[in-house]
């Protein structure tokens, strides 16, 4: 039997991943270089100029697994990093017998982090990080008011 009508005749999911494994809605770890950072969350976006995602740093991950089992109210970061400040994408699967961070995650608060991540509902606010050097906004919006949006380069005296 053939590897695609394995992944056919079984998971549909799996297969779906096989073809496109960073497509929306997937969960990935991200590393970021300039300056060097992780984060962990639900793709929104994947296109030639950046990655859009939904999710927390890395080193936020256990404060965020707290947040959420405590049934604290928290602010989704919606996230765009410029492809030139990615080194990695990887998805979030399990190694061996450590299970991945969603599963981790799912294991401590019972919830989908794909779908707490990806959810409408959450309140709008915007925190520029101005001056930060990071290309990151962090946005808390609904996942229809988010929309591709054209930059185009300033325009000097002729």
């Amino acid at each position: 039997m053939s590897k695609d009508s394995h992944l056919a005749d079984g998971n549909s999911a799996a297969h779906t991943t096989a073809r496109a494994p960073f497509r929306p809605g997937s969960m990935v770890v991200v590393t970021l270089g300039n300056p060097r950072d992780k984060f962990w969350g639900v793709i929104l976006a994947l296109a030639p100029e950046g990655l859009s995602m939904s999710g927390v740093e890395l080193a936020s991950f256990e404060d965020f697994v707290l947040l959420v089992k405590d049934g604290e109210s928290f602010s989704r970061a919606v996230v765009f990093f410029p492809m030139h400040r990615i080194e990695r994408i990887e998805l979030d699967l399990p190694d061996g017998n450590l299970p991945s961070l969603s599963q981790r995650f799912s294991a401590k608060t019972g919830r989908d982090p794909a779908a707490l991540l990806g959810s409408a509902g959450v309140s709008e606010r915007i925190d520029h990080h101005a001056g930060s050097g990071s290309g990151v906004c962090a946005a808390e919006v609904r996942p229809a008011e988010v929309r591709p949006v054209e930059v185009r380069p300033a325009e000097g005296p002729a």
